[in-house]
């Protein structure tokens, strides 16, 4: 007789699990460390901490929060309940039986149970397909005030500008397509969040945003009695005639005009495309980031360390970058060098940083006028 082979074991920081039929993106690793790394800060500083992994596939999340994190409790709920034997056995492998529960429940309803019971979560993870909208609503039945939220959207189609239909059924926004699309994901999933928690009487503020290329990642914070937000809750606006961005509250909106930048000769004011409401504010907490920022270090988490420092750096700038092709098509030259636009920018007291969202883009206080006009002065004294 043949012997049967061993399931293979799949490994991610201290977890080892199979994965089975379940769905795992490796790619999404580092939005799971991030989570970690949060969840360790937050435990420091409470002393205990409970998670709730509304979705949580072949276990992954959980193990890692138990085992890394040290959290003292995780519910690990699953809607396929094909998947409990892979899910009960990956996490029986390696934790005691009193620190988890397994269910396999629309996470909606699991939401409302926790409401019911009074039972709020120190953490909720939930890793969803899609926008992520249905789930930040009823996501904050179950998150304690002063926990956290981890929030999901893997539709950048929607939240890229290329279904405004959607994006306002989705997020009560109209997203339109502009070079800085990839934070606009961000900035809609907060700025929806918002909404929802201010509805209760709530309010959420960003712990982090981070975007892998597919997916959005949005950690919350969510209190209670502070003011809305109105100057960071609004719109933003796009001059496609000469890639000027520029933030708008509702007041504005009946004035959404472009004057700025390289204008053809009849200087005629341009209409801007509007995307929004959303958030504008800071979408990272440095302090926090400091602290997840020391943790990485201590665990030699070196890619992390990195990206870590980027957020921090980005983090307080406008929301929206300039990407460098754009840059160089409007300044009618070569893509410029983005150490040396970085350098030149600063030379003239602006703020810049590179950003996460697009490794070939800058943040910066600058307008896109000065970054043309810095940018050229690079290729002239490069031939020179």
């Amino acid at each position: 007789m043949t012997a049967e082979k061993s399931p293979t074991l799949s490994s991610e920081g201290q977890a080892h699990f199979q994965v089975g039929k379940a769905f795992y993106r490796v790619k999404s690793r580092i939005g799971r460390d991030l989570a970690v790394l949060a969840a360790t800060v937050d435990r420091q500083e409470r002393g205990t901490l409970r998670i709730l992994d509304a979705m949580s596939g072949c276990g992954v999340r959980s193990l890692r929060y138990a085992l890394e994190a040290k959290v003292d409790f995780v519910w690990a709920n699953e809607g396929n309940p094909d998947l409990h034997d892979l899910l009960a056995q990956n996490l029986a492998d390696s934790l005691q039986d009193d620190t988890f529960r397994i269910t396999h429940r629309d996470a909606n309803e699991v939401f409302f149970e926790c409401y019911q019971q009074r039972d709020f979560y120190d953490l909720v993870d939930i890793d969803s397909f899609g926008g992520g909208a249905p789930y930040l609503s009823t996501g904050l039945w179950a998150t304690k005030l002063g926990g956290l939220l981890y929030v999901t959207s893997t539709d950048t189609r929607t939240t890229g500008g290329h279904n405004p239909d959607q994006s306002v059924q989705l997020y009560g926004a109209y997203a339109r397509p502009h070079p800085a699309s990839h934070e606009q994901g961000a900035r809609l999933l907060i700025g929806s969040a918002m909404q929802q928690a201010a509805a209760r009487g709530l309010a959420v503020r960003p712990i982090f945003a981070y975007y892998n290329g597919q997916v959005h990642r949005v950690m919350l914070r969510l209190t209670a009695g502070e003011p809305w937000p109105a100057e960071q809750y609004g719109f933003l606006g796009y001059c496609h005639h000469c890639g000027h961005y520029q933030t708008l509250s509702w007041r504005q909106l009946g004035r959404a005009i472009c004057d700025h930048g390289e204008r053809a000769a009849d200087l005629m004011p341009q209409p801007m495309v509007i995307s929004g409401p959303m958030w504008l504010g800071h979408l990272h907490d440095r302090p926090f980031l400091n602290q997840m920022r020391a943790l990485a270090q201590t665990w030699n988490w070196h890619p992390q360390v990195d990206l870590l420092t980027l957020m921090e750096s980005e983090a307080t700038l406008p929301p929206y970058y300039f990407t460098l092709p754009e840059i160089g098509r409007r300044g009618r030259m070569d893509i410029p060098k983005r150490e040396d636009l970085m350098a030149g920018l600063r030379d003239r007291g602006f703020q810049v940083s590179r950003t996460h969202f697009d490794a070939q883009a800058i943040k910066t206080d600058a307008a896109i006028s000065d970054c043309i006009a810095v940018a050229r002065h690079c290729h002239v004294a490069s031939r020179s």
